[in-house]
């Protein structure tokens, strides 16, 4: 059975920074990658990055936010600097399976950044 299991939202000042996490379990990825949706809003991309460490971004957020994985652990991980109240919002993992290329969400996880 393929989990995604996030961690590492919460509360944070504006320029503060977070780190989320997502452990996958049941399969290894070809990609991974951050989602986001903001109240009212449609879910977006935020990064993704395949089995061999090439990464997208959408424009909008390079430079502030790096992804990264590691590959042993089965993890994906989104560093998020000089956070915005517009950053607020529930980050969720996805990933593709490389044996059946099925995608799958994590249940996500909450981010707000305060003024």
């Amino acid at each position: 059975q393929v989990q995604l299991v996030e961690s590492g939202g919460g509360l944070v000042q504006a320029g503060g920074s977070l780190r989320l996490s997502c452990a996958g379990s049941g399969s290894i990825f070809s990609v991974m990658g951050w989602y986001r949706q903001a109240p009212g809003k449609q879910r977006e991309l935020v990064a993704s990055i395949t089995l061999g460490g090439r990464t997208n971004y959408v424009d909008s957020l390079k430079g502030r936010f790096t992804i990264s994985r590691d590959n042993a652990k089965n993890t994906v991980y989104l560093q998020m600097n000089s956070l915005r109240p517009e950053d607020t919002a529930v980050y969720y993992c996805n990933a593709n399976s490389l044996y059946n290329s099925r995608n799958y969400w994590g249940q996500g996880t909450q981010v707000t950044v305060s003024s």
